[in-house]
């Protein structure tokens, strides 16, 4: 047993001595393509979705140098009729490519070696099981023999491939050398066939293009846009959550709310596995998405200077769903063309989820909302700043009842980019106004067209917490008047709909005038009790 090759199944071992989501019906889809055009399987997932579990739960499965049955056996992969033929019969080999920069870091070494390291720790690794191994010889040429005399085929499982692409983003000297270390194993007449039955690569971006093709082109590609037959082993499904929420006693409604959103073609919803055990284990709701390193990079994404990216970022903050175009992406983080291609990225971040059916992209659940709503605190950094400082203003005013100020922040934020291209009806109206009280997002709940006993209600702003702070009702008019608005407000009883809230509540009349080309405002306060 090695530490590259043939590791054993010590990890999954670990795994699923604690509360392990039965994940195993993923080696049934790798059995099929063993040995076939089809063996080579790239998996592309946002960080902290169980990919490094699969790949450890996929070595112990066919690691020859191990007995495993006892750990799969009652478990999903059990019940299909192939389950023996591959179990324990491959040699493998298993590289988590993290752990390679890791040590280049610690000795502080440049990127440039991590090739030679590579090769050199499976030689060092292969030396000590097989006596004809030689340093001198080409770690290919020491697999085809070790395949040879073994006669057992190698099974590739390579986690977090594309952390050089990521680390060594200006390295294109290295980035090179390591696709060409991929290529040599997976895209070579003469090695490929004899060497490898199959392999289970994983990352957080899909295999960087070389032009406009795949830089290595014999992988099927599953990702986060299209995972195809894996769309259930991306994330924990509903059904797994459910089944979580009644052991652990833990209200599904909002783990739903919380971690849930990301679904493909095949009507499969997906949660964020990381975060659901994490709040379990806590006991508590919250967003653990800060702790992972894809965090740290969102405001620099965000601060790039394309053309309509931070209005769009905005949109999405304010519950918009938004078309984009995700097939120029070059799969790394330095390649960027336009705003579509940062959009991209935060997909395959796990920041957005994308609709392949309408190819639209949206803010998945309250989790990522959460980590949106802090760039809106931090607007400096991100470009939203001069939109933060007016949508403070215009809150505060609001909440004081100046008239005036509020149609003139609204008026501001009106003329800003964030604006609708064609001001020419309430509905553009309306856009402007969720925009126009952005910062709240942190504090309150926005509903729109809330329904009442006898119409419906614009926007409606309710706080998320107990606090101090009132709720807001605001109806809208075009070509009427801001005292229309306030008073349908009242004829239709809108803030009865509020029963279970217990407090202050400002109702806001807006109207713009086409002729004056004018927005007026009137502002009351109410008390429900």
């Amino acid at each position: 047993m090695g530490v590259y090759i043939n590791p054993g199944n010590v990890g999954f071992a670990t795994i699923v001595n604690g509360d392990y989501v039965d994940k195993t019906g993923i080696i049934g889809l790798m059995n099929s393509t063993i040995d076939t055009p089809q063996k080579l399987t790239c998996i592309s997932r946002p960080r902290r979705f169980g990919k490094s579990f699969a790949a450890q739960m996929i070595c112990a499965y066919y690691d020859c140098t191990c007995d495993s049955a006892e750990l799969f056996d009652g478990l999903a992969i059990s019940e299909d009729e192939h389950y023996r033929d591959y179990l324990n019969k491959y040699n493998v080999i298993y590289l988590d490519i993290t752990g390679f920069i890791s040590n280049l870091k610690r000795r502080k070494q440049s990127m440039n070696g991590l090739v030679e390291d590579i090769t050199d720790a499976l030689k060092k690794d292969i030396a000590t099981c097989f006596s004809r191994a030689s340093s001198e010889s080409e770690l290919e040429d020491i697999l085809m023999d070790y395949v040879d005399r073994s006669g057992r085929k190698f099974i590739f499982i390579i986690d977090e491939w594309d952390s050089v692409i990521r680390e060594a983003k200006n390295d294109k000297n290295t980035q090179e050398a390591y696709l060409n270390l991929l290529r040599g194993w997976f895209k070579n007449g003469n090695f490929t066939p004899r060497v490898v039955a199959g392999a289970y690569m994983t990352g957080i971006l899909p295999i960087k293009k070389d032009g406009t093709e795949s830089a290595i082109s014999d992988f099927m590609e599953y990702t986060i846009l299209n995972p195809g037959d894996f769309a259930e082993y991306t994330g924990f499904t509903e059904n797994e959550v459910s089944i979580l929420c009644d052991q652990h006693n833990v209200s599904f409604d909002a783990i739903k709310e919380w971690y849930d959103g990301y679904s493909f073609k095949s009507d499969v919803s997906v949660y964020n596995p990381y975060s659901v055990m994490t709040a379990i284990r806590m006991g508590s709701f919250g967003s653990y998405w800060q702790k992972t390193s894809a965090a740290e990079a969102l405001s620099t994404y965000i601060a790039m200077n394309y053309d309509g990216l931070k209005e769009d970022i905005v949109r999405l903050i304010a519950g918009e769903h938004l078309e984009v175009n995700v097939d120029g992406f070059d799969n790394d983080i330095e390649s960027f063309d336009n705003k579509d291609d940062v959009i991209t990225l935060l997909i395959h971040l796990g920041y957005l989820a994308y609709d392949s059916n309408c190819g639209r992209v949206r803010i998945p659940n309250k989790e990522v909302q959460k980590e949106f709503e802090n760039l809106l605190k931090t607007g400096s950094k991100t470009g939203l700043y001069e939109l933060i400082r007016l949508s403070d203003r215009l809150f505060d005013k609001t909440l004081a009842g100046d008239e005036k100020t509020v149609c003139d922040r609204i008026e501001a934020i009106r003329e800003s980019s964030y604006a609708p291209t064609y001001y020419n009806d309430e509905q553009a109206l309306r856009y402007v106004i969720k925009f126009a009280y952005i910062s709240c997002v942190d504090r309150y709940s926005r509903i729109e067209e809330l329904p009442s006993g006898r119409g419906i209600a614009d926007v409606v702003y309710i706080p998320k917490a107990k606090t101090t702070l009132p709720a807001m009702l605001i109806e809208l008019k075009w070509n009427k008047t801001d005292e229309a608005a306030l008073q349908q407000i009242k004829n239709r009883k809108y803030p009865s709909v509020l029963k279970d809230f217990v407090g202050e509540m400002v109702l806001v009349g807006i109207n713009y005038d086409e002729r004056t080309k004018t927005h007026t405002c009137k502002i009351e306060r109410v008390i429900l009790q």
